[in-house]
């Protein structure tokens, strides 16, 4: 073997350190020891989802196995800078602590909280300050655009209605989105492109309003419709078979009533 390597029986945090070290070097592995930040984001983002997954399935080996995978992408990220001589794990690991300590002054320091809501707004807050954030058009640009679209919106919103600015109760939103409703169909009649993206995104965007103030994820709800129309789309396919019909050729009707005797069952 290459390298001096001791193997175990049970492996530590360290221990994948060392071992992303090697796979990384010169005599290493030719993939992995040619990846870069860029190279492997997608990766990041991948093994984050498989760990929802395995919290939505409540499997509790499968998110072992996939803690494991994210744990291997933080190590894999801090390894190529550790090379380019920036920063290493260790400044990672020292970085999240100082930043939990700062972030939770009720329990490090003397700070008393009244409960949850307490302890958001001190967090949101000692956050701006570290972050030199004065206004809070900063903190809603601070909300990466690389999250999902959904998500991202929620939580500019609820920053902005942090200092006010947001609808009284959900009847407001209500009427507010028959408006854009409203403005999609005239956008729409018109044909303009550009204003009939405008105008939906305006209703994506009060469609996530109302989420927030009906208390329902945005994002988990819209997948949960999707997984419920696959599982009736499953159920009008099967019927289809079974009856010889062609879905390509059969008419809207015919397919229609296939649709409601799937939601049926």
């Amino acid at each position: 073997m290459k390298f001096d390597f001791q193997f175990k029986d049970v492996y530590n945090f360290y221990d994948l350190v060392d071992i992303m070290k090697i796979l990384r070097s010169k005599d290493g592995c030719p993939w992995d020891s040619v990846q870069t930040h860029e190279s492997i984001k997608n990766n990041f983002i991948e093994e984050t989802y498989e760990v929802i997954e395995a919290i939505n399935k409540k499997d509790n080996e499968l998110l072992c196995e996939e803690l494991g995978d994210v744990m291997m992408q933080v190590v894999f990220h801090a390894q190529i800078e550790n090379e380019n001589n920036v920063f290493n794990i260790d400044d990672v690991t020292d970085g999240v602590c100082k930043k939990l300590i700062e972030r939770h002054p009720h329990v490090f320091s003397d700070i008393n909280v009244d409960g949850v809501g307490d302890v958001l707004t001190n967090w949101e807050a000692i956050k701006n300050k570290s972050k030199s954030r004065k206004t809070q058009t900063e903190s809603m640009l601070s909300v990466p655009k690389e999250l999902p679209a959904l998500m991202r919106s929620a939580k500019v919103q609820s920053k902005a209605s942090k200092v006010g600015f947001d609808w009284k109760d959900k009847k407001e939103v209500y009427k507010k989105l028959e408006e854009e409703i409203q403005e999609l169909r005239e956008a729409c009649e018109e044909n303009d492109k550009k204003h009939i993206e405008e105008e939906l995104g305006d209703v994506l965007f009060s469609v996530v309003n109302l989420s927030r103030f009906i208390d329902v994820d945005a994002e988990e709800s819209l997948n949960k419709a999707t997984d419920k129309f696959i599982n009736r789309f499953d159920v009008v396919e099967k019927l289809a078979t079974q009856r010889n019909i062609d879905m390509k050729t059969a008419s809207l009707e015919e397919l229609d009533k296939l649709w409601d005797e799937a939601k049926m069952k």
